[in-house]
């Protein structure tokens, strides 16, 4: 079963905690073992696994994301602006595939599921769940 989540993002760079929304697929489901496929649509939104106690790691991860690849128009030969954006959701990757065990994502206790918006803000972000069972 695929599942598509549609989320509003309000800035141009921003990560969304969506631990929540993939667990709801997997209870709806009732899937008990297995693995969720967690992937973007698009190409300046990605997925990642990362911390979730404390909110200065999302603003550092922004910032460093910004120094590597710095928001810059005039670098721009495609004519969007958007640059930057294409290579960070490259570098943080479009998906990520967890673990299902005994009906829980299997996540560490500082670990979260987070959509990285790099070209916002947008709305109608897509994301897709893709349960796959193995009991």
């Amino acid at each position: 079963m695929i599942k598509t989540l549609t989320i509003d993002t309000k800035k141009r760079d921003e990560i969304i905690d969506i631990t929540t929304y993939v667990q709801e697929v997997v209870n709806r489901e009732k899937m008990k073992e297995g693995v969720v496929v967690v992937q973007s649509l698009h190409t300046t939104a990605g997925i990642t696994v990362n911390e979730n106690a404390d909110p200065d790691v999302k603003t550092d991860f922004l910032r460093r994301l910004d120094e590597v690849y710095p928001w810059e128009h005039t670098l721009d030969l495609h004519g969007e602006g958007n640059t930057a954006a294409h290579l960070k959701t490259s570098t943080v990757g479009h998906s990520q595939t967890i673990i299902v065990s005994n009906g829980e994502l299997l996540l560490g206790t500082w670990q979260g599921i987070y959509l990285c918006e790099f070209d916002g803000p947008r709305s109608g972000r897509r994301v897709s769940v893709k349960t796959i069972k193995t009991e």
